[in-house]
């Protein structure tokens, strides 16, 4: 693996770091304090091309890697981790879907405007008795006529009350356990019985809307059935272990943004007529977080380079979600310490990186479900 980036690698880097520093650093504050949807700044992430970058020009995507996907998620989540929820939500979740397993018409009609940022998605799969143990899901599609009739909930759909396109998983045979899910794609703007019953409040990432779903005798054309009847719980396995490269990039540029923070305030922070940063304590820690953050970097990288070879990334993308959440979260209670009092204030950003880390170990895989799925492939290896 080139460690290099390459130049249209830099250039994508650069220009969303570039906005991230225009744009969304100034806000980040006022959004993590009111806790509302930004519109604008999805909105102008779509124009600059930010909202479908793994996928191909063809369908109005920006075409590059997964490297430079990932390198541009950390420097959004260095900016917002709720922004980089939006994000990660739209286009590596529920873009993902339609581009890897929607009929080509499907994939014509509507990949594009999620691409050109003109329609938000959404990916609903989780229920109040189903998050890890999917089969346990209970919404069901019955056939009717030309389509399907979708009865039931969903929990914790980021971007759900704002999403244009939502993916959404039911039961085509409720006897079938995982072999009897479906995948549908469904327009809350024209799909009548789709509710949302509210969103959530959460402790941290903010701005990125958490909806509660309810279908009702919702009309779902047969068009819309993506892929074949029963290939849904394939499908949202292979869209979450890809998902799962996004969330440490997440977790990354959450960290980044933790560290370069307390090595300024390092750097300025006085005690004892010195700096605060010149006592070894303090260097002993920032030496510690610059590593860790360097080293789920690289677990980043290893996951996608092999996504972007063909070969597997299942045990890859697990560690590199599995370390990288952890330490995010680790970072940033780092650097609170290093702030002291400052630290756990809302005067400083550092409280807020806190909060939007310990939501990486959650989301996507537990912690714990990572670490069955990094056992159970070593054991088979």
């Amino acid at each position: 693996m080139d460690l290099s980036l390459s130049a249209e690698q830099q250039r994508m880097r650069e220009a969303v770091s570039e906005f991230v520093d225009d744009e969304i650093v100034p806000r980040a504050a006022d959004i993590d304090e009111t806790d509302e949807f930004p519109a604008d700044l999805v909105d102008r992430m779509g124009e600059l091309g930010f909202l479908g970058m793994p996928f191909p020009e063809e369908y109005d995507g920006a075409g590059l890697d997964y490297h430079a996907y990932a390198l541009a998620l950390c420097e959004i989540a260095r900016g917002s981790g709720g922004l980089a929820t939006v994000v990660a939500a739209h286009t590596s979740l529920a873009g993902n879907v339609v581009f890897e397993f929607a009929d080509e018409s499907v994939r014509e009609e509507y990949l594009p405007p999620l691409n050109r940022g003109e329609d938000l998605g959404a990916f609903a799969l989780s229920e109040p008795e189903a998050g890890s143990d999917v089969p346990a899901m209970s919404t069901t599609a019955e056939r009717d006529g030309d389509g399907y009739v979708i009865d039931g909930g969903k929990v914790w759909i980021s971007n759900g009350s704002v999403a244009d396109s939502i993916v959404v998983f039911a039961k085509t045979d409720p006897d079938a356990d995982r072999e009897g899910i479906s995948t549908f794609l469904v327009r809350p703007d024209t799909d009548e019985g789709f509710h949302v019953e509210g969103t959530e409040s959460k402790l941290g990432d903010k701005g990125c809307p958490t909806a509660e779903l309810r279908f009702e005798d919702m009309y779902v054309p047969e068009d819309r059935l993506i892929g074949a009847e029963g290939e849904g719980f394939r499908h949202a396995l292979k869209t979450l272990n890809a998902g799962r490269i996004t969330i440490a990039a997440r977790s990354v540029g959450i960290a980044r943004a933790a560290l370069e923070d307390a090595l300024e305030y390092s750097q300025d922070r006085e005690q004892f007529d010195r700096p605060i940063s010149d006592f070894q304590a303090i260097q002993h820690e920032l030496a510690e977080m610059d590593t860790k953050v360097q080293a789920a970097r690289l677990l980043m990288h290893e996951a996608a380079d092999r996504k972007e070879r063909g070969e597997s990334y299942v045990k890859a993308a697990a560690q590199a979600k599995l370390y990288a959440s952890e330490i995010s979260r680790e970072v940033a209670n780092a650097g609170i310490q290093i702030h002291g009092g400052y630290g756990y204030t809302t005067e400083f950003p550092m409280e807020r990186y806190y909060r939007d880390a310990k939501l990486n170990e959650i989301y996507e895989g537990t912690s714990e479900v990572l670490k069955n799925t990094i056992a159970g492939r070593l054991l088979s290896e």
